[in-house]
């Protein structure tokens, strides 16, 4: 699991966008970078070189999505290696991830806490238990939470409290059985984070 020893809003702050780290703080009025606040103390980030700003695009994606540099690296070999446009391939793996999923569909309030249910075993996939976060979904998955898990009140909890958060539609969600369906891969509008992922290419390119 991905861990940052930095003060979590401070990361916010440094970036000028939500990577929504701290779960329900991140939905509230005390997120260090939400407009409710007032004015927002931004950190202005240094006048940068083009290997600087490189660099700043990857750690940004990094952290948003949770993966250290050895698992981001992995994944850019892979978007390498398929046809069609690397650095869209290489969001679409990593939108792939099954924290991610678990994450947008509602099931917790955070991506940590969704590497958390699948590290500790409460998640079922295509029958199986699953405890790897960074497990690709494919398209004709069904996700579920394991019926006996002592954590089904809180995942509902969840699920009510975010009703009214925009679904993703690139897989089905049926509430009523906690239960994630993959219809299709994502496509590069569908990813929230604002990032040009081709300076993420020529970093890698060099």
């Amino acid at each position: 699991m991905a861990k940052y020893i930095k003060p979590l809003c401070k990361i916010c702050r440094k970036y000028g966008i939500k990577l929504y780290l701290k779960g329900k703080r991140c939905e509230s009025d005390k997120c260090a970078v939400d407009p409710r606040r007032g004015k927002v103390r931004l950190i202005r980030p240094k006048k940068m070189s083009e290997y600087g700003l490189q660099l700043r695009e990857k750690n940004k994606v990094k952290i948003y999505y949770g993966v250290m540099e050895r698992q981001f690296k992995r994944y850019f070999e892979i978007a390498k290696k398929h046809k069609g446009v690397t650095g869209e391939i290489l969001l679409q793996l990593l939108e792939r991830r099954l924290d991610n999923v678990i994450y947008k569909a509602n099931f917790a309030y955070s991506r940590k806490m969704a590497k958390q249910l699948i590290n500790h075993g409460h998640i079922i996939v295509n029958g199986k238990k699953n405890d790897r976060p960074g497990y690709l979904v494919e398209i004709g998955d069904v996700i579920q939470i394991k019926p006996t898990s002592k954590c089904i009140k809180m995942i509902k909890d969840c699920i009510e409290e975010y009703k009214t958060r925009p679904r993703c539609l690139w897989f089905k969600v049926d509430e009523d059985n906690l239960k994630i369906e993959i219809l299709r891969y994502p496509d590069r509008s569908e990813v929230s984070i604002p990032v040009d992922e081709q300076l993420i290419i020529n970093l890698y390119s060099k």
